[in-house]
């Protein structure tokens, strides 16, 4: 025999407590399901037959085509920091440490975050919306009747491209970067030039850059994996692809974020 719905606070709370719980089983499979698609896709790479043009075709795409919006981005990420860190530094009469503050962060984090935002947009979406389009289409279908893995020849090229592409991005987005606010520096402010890059090179270490490229190489994994995977997984025609689009930027921008905190925890945690 049924038992009797819950009603009034009592149904209330149930019921939020069964959207929590549906929620949380919802994440939990989608976060198995990308997993084992990353774990597949990963394999892969080590086994023949290797697609080395279509590689390059997609390293190609996102390093060369997405050089001019990243260096925009970090040249007036740079030009910006530096103008706000005088700004609060002056209060304190501390204007000397602007140097510092500006290589420091655009090399541990503004260079490998925003870059790999601005590729989660542009490279993502292409991603997402190609795949996704040979999906309704049934183009992966016909790939799998040809006898060509899909998985070999669409997303382990993207994923390798992408993790090789955006530490290379990163390297131009922190130089750049570095010199806006040295232009800043130099120009707006009134630092002497050879003394602001003497600041600069002085405290620069090797362990900064290094933790930007790793960032950087797993953010571009990321970016690819959920592009791929929202593509790959997309229905519904037209209509799907675009919500997959959407998916995919939104994922791998979250992520991004996500992956940055605790890559930053394991980096620089004492």
């Amino acid at each position: 025999m049924p038992r009797p719905a819950a009603g009034g606070a009592a149904g209330m709370v149930l019921d939020g407590i069964a959207a929590i719980g549906r929620g949380v089983i919802g994440v939990t499979r989608d976060l198995g399901a990308v997993t084992l698609f990353a774990a597949e896709a990963v394999s892969h790479l080590v086994r023949p037959p290797f697609y080395g043009r279509i590689l390059l075709r997609h390293f190609i795409e996102i390093a060369y085509f997405s050089l001019p919006v990243v260096a925009l981005t970090a040249v007036f990420t740079g030009m910006v920091l530096a103008l706000q860190s005088y700004t609060g530094f002056a209060r304190f009469n501390a204007e000397g440490a602007v140097a510092n503050v500006v290589v420091l962060s655009i090399t541990r984090e503004l260079g490998p975050v925003l870059a790999g935002l601005m590729v989660a947009g542009r490279i993502g979406a292409a991603f997402a919306a190609e795949i996704g389009t040979m999906r309704v289409t049934d183009q992966i279908d016909a790939l799998t009747t040809l006898s060509t893995n899909p998985m070999k020849y669409l997303v382990a090229p993207r994923l390798l491209a992408a993790s090789i592409a955006l530490p290379l991005l990163v390297v131009v987005a922190d130089i750049l970067g570095v010199m806006g606010g040295w232009l800043i520096g130099s120009v707006r402010l009134g630092f002497a030039s050879q003394s602001y890059l003497s600041a600069t090179f002085s405290f620069l270490q090797f362990a900064d850059v290094l933790s930007g490229l790793v960032k950087a190489a797993a953010f571009g994994f990321v970016i690819a994996l959920m592009g791929c995977w929202c593509g790959y997984h997309s229905r519904g025609g037209a209509q799907g692809v675009g919500g997959a689009t959407t998916t995919a930027v939104v994922a791998s921008s979250i992520l991004i974020l996500a992956f940055d905190y605790v890559l930053t925890e394991l980096f620089f945690a004492r």
